[in-house]
Order: structure tokens, then sequence, then C-alpha cells
């Protein structure tokens, strides 16, 4: 009897622990949504070096956590910093404009229609050739690159080496050289 009673209080108590892993576990999106043209997937502003649109179009909040999805326009002949990502790979397709990638110790051009991946933990960087361009690129998983950019966006100033480093270190990542110059 006590046996029968144990199985039937399990049985009841199951669906109980499907909805609380329901309600702890990230939900992910399940509508299709659609971002428009310069825009951001919640409407944020956020610029490189304060200049550049780098518009968020996948969130990792849309795929718990495994993707994001950025569209960099660059105005001018700009990259980043030499720098690598701990966890996350890169694949940049090139949309418009002429770019240079430096991934570890190799140089690649790439122009309109293009595409490289970037492993993690390899050394990269690239560099914007033509006065215009459009770089879309695609972070995974997608760590914490969006908090980055965001906080990067907020900045007022321009921080410091040591405040960069430690900024970049925060979000899973290492300066290791300067951007590349033409």
């Amino acid at each position: 009897m006590k046996r029968n009673q144990f199985l039937v209080g399990m049985l009841a108590f199951a669906p109980l622990l499907t909805f609380a892993e329901r309600v702890t576990k990230k939900i992910r999106t399940q509508k299709p949504f659609q971002v428009d043209a310069g825009k951001g997937r919640f409407d944020e502003v956020v610029k490189f070096r304060g200049v550049h649109p780098n518009d968020l179009k996948i969130s990792s909040k849309d795929t718990e956590g495994e993707l994001s999805v950025f569209e960099f326009t660059g105005l001018d002949k700009v990259g980043p910093q030499l720098h690598i990502h701990f966890n996350q790979d890169e694949i940049f397709y090139v949309v418009d404009g002429e770019y240079r990638f430096q991934v570890g110790e190799e140089t690649k051009v790439l122009k309109a229609g293009d595409t490289i991946f970037l492993p993690r933990n390899i050394q990269h960087t690239w560099l914007q050739l033509t006065a215009k361009g459009k770089l879309v690129y695609f972070l995974q998983p997608a760590g914490k690159m969006e908090e980055f950019f965001n906080y990067m966006n907020a900045l007022k100033s321009k921080p410091t080496d040591e405040e960069l480093d430690k900024i970049h270190k925060e979000h899973g990542m290492k300066v290791l050289g300067p951007p590349l110059t033409l």
C-alpha cells in the first residue's frame, strides 16, 4: 500500500518538476521576428568607436546564448585592436566593401560576398580598406559580446589601457596589440 501511494505521489509530482524546469530555464524565442535595416534587435543604438553602426540583429536572448548576429556599417577605414576570444568562434560575411583580416599569422583580403571563419583562441583583427563597408558577423556561442558593445558604447571617455584590459577580460577576450593600419 505504501509503495502504491509513493508511486502515485511521484507521478503527481512529476508535472511540477517539468513546470519548475521551464520557469528556471531560459526560454528560447518561439516566434519569428524581423529586424529592419538600420535598426537593432531591441531598438538600441550601438556605435563602434562612437561613429559606426553596429546593430544587434539576433540576440543571445533569442537563442539561449547559442548565437549573436551583428551588422557593422563602416563609414571609414577602421577596425578593432588585435584580440582573442576565449570561448567564441566568429564568422564574418562581407556585404559591401573590402576588408583585410589577420588571423594568427595569416592575412586575407575579403570582398563583397566572401566569408571568413575565425576560430576561438586564435588572435585576429580586421581593417576596412574601402571608404564604406558592411559586415554581418556571427558569434557562436554568443558569450558576452552584446554586453561588451553596450558597455563600450556607454563610456563617456576613452578607457586607459588597464581599464580596456579589464573590460575585455570581463567579457571573455584579451587585447593583444594595436589595430591594423593601411
